[in-house]
């Protein structure tokens, strides 16, 4: 995340350890991290391998993968910058320009450039402003940046339970929620979605995630418990082996939607599956 003197990002210094713990580092120009596969890795706006070098004979540890990129290309190549969904405008904190949402992406999924972000987006702020359709508690599955969950509480949502594996997407959710006033609405949860689902019995449950986790969860009756669902995370050539992982009844698409090979379902509760 963004911590002062650092008001953006311009380069990423990133070492992959091979070690068993998150070190605790305080350090200004340290970004974030979090356990890769159970490996700690790191975010900082220099070069820090002096700092890296004594983390590792503290903590026994090794560099087994390190790169310095120009932010851009965490990005996959875009320029993080201002950018509309319907009548929703999002910008990152370092420009000027008014926007609805102001983000700190950092270097976590969901700054709003991928094509499954932008559709998740669209189809949130369609579906909460279907009267017909009730939208008081949401749940989000992969949060990431926190910009769905924050969109949901700018257009109504009261209750909001936002929760994701990685430890410094849950710490960039909390803030970017206070930066725009919505923290009062947004509970943020780490958690393994493997090992346990928090409460799904709300009107709106919004998960765009990988496949494989996906997969699993279609498969869990607890999953299965919300009104409306929008998912995405995954290309049309998986959607087959999505769909069979479906349950039989109890549901039925709104829509199925397709932008850059990425996929999105929107799914509404008829009944007991």
């Amino acid at each position: 995340m963004l911590r002062p003197p650092h008001q953006r990002y311009h380069r990423l210094y990133v070492y992959h350890l091979e070690m068993d713990i998150l070190p605790e580092i305080n350090d200004p120009d340290l970004i974030g991290g979090w356990l890769e596969d159970g490996k700690p890795i790191l975010f900082f706006h220099h070069d820090k391998q002096q700092l890296v070098d004594r983390l590792c004979q503290e903590h026994n540890g090794t560099v087994f993968y390190q790169a310095d990129l120009d932010y851009k290309d965490w990005e996959a190549g875009h320029e993080i910058t201002a950018f509309g969904v319907d009548d929703l405008t999002v910008a990152p904190v370092w420009e000027d320009t008014p926007a609805d949402i102001r983000l700190d992406p950092s270097v976590i999924f969901g700054s709003g450039f991928h094509p499954t972000t932008r559709m998740c987006l669209a189809m949130l702020l369609k579906y909460l402003s279907a009267p017909e359709l009730p939208h008081r508690t949401m749940l989000e599955l992969g949060c990431g940046t926190g910009l769905l969950a924050i969109a949901a509480a700018m257009r109504g949502v009261e209750k909001i339970t936002a929760v994701d594996y990685n430890s410094l997407a849950c710490d960039l959710v909390a803030s970017n929620a206070k930066i725009n006033g919505v923290n009062n609405k947004i509970v943020v949860e780490q958690r393994d979605l493997l090992k346990g689902l928090p409460n799904t019995k709300v009107d709106l449950v919004v998960a765009n995630l990988y496949r494989d986790l996906l997969r699993q969860l279609f498969q869990n009756k607890e999953f299965w418990q919300g009104n409306l669902y929008i998912i995405s995370g995954f290309i049309s050539g998986m959607e087959e082996e999505l769909l069979a992982a479906l349950p039989e009844k109890g549901f039925r698409f709104l829509e199925r939607l397709r932008t850059d090979n990425w996929c999105l379902w929107v799914l509404i509760r008829t009944g007991q599956c």
